[in-house]
């Protein structure tokens, strides 16, 4: 089987359910995999929040610590801007090797995949 590309879509808020929390944990373990040629992650809506530094969910888990575990990976993860204006998150500083995309990124993303997931 040939190395996929996978792309993470997360529309979840990192608080009040585990769906970012689990989209975030599946990227890291397919980040970690030698057979999987790319994981992007495309955070949207609610999930955008989660490019901020020092974000945990309401059990304690590190939010933060996840998206920075994807990035020393290699996994892009873009946010989106429409959905970070929506929230004021555009002139706040984000997490290190985040930055904001737009829906045409997604699309690209998209296009080039194998499999979309989406939180």
């Amino acid at each position: 089987m040939a190395a996929q590309n996978i792309v993470i879509l997360i529309h979840a808020a990192p608080h009040g359910s585990e769906r970012c929390l689990s989209g975030l944990r599946v990227a890291g373990a397919l980040a970690g995999r030698g057979d999987i040629a790319s994981v992007r992650v495309f955070l949207m809506s609610d999930a955008t929040v989660a490019a901020l530094p020092h974000q945990s969910d309401g059990a304690a888990n590190m939010i933060s610590a996840l998206v920075q575990e994807l990035v020393v990976a290699g996994c892009p993860v873009l946010l989106c801007k429409t959905c970070a204006a929506a929230r004021g998150l555009l002139q706040l500083p984000l997490m290190e090797g985040v930055a904001i995309g737009t829906l045409a990124n997604l699309g690209d993303w998209v296009v080039e995949a194998d499999k979309v997931l989406t939180f």
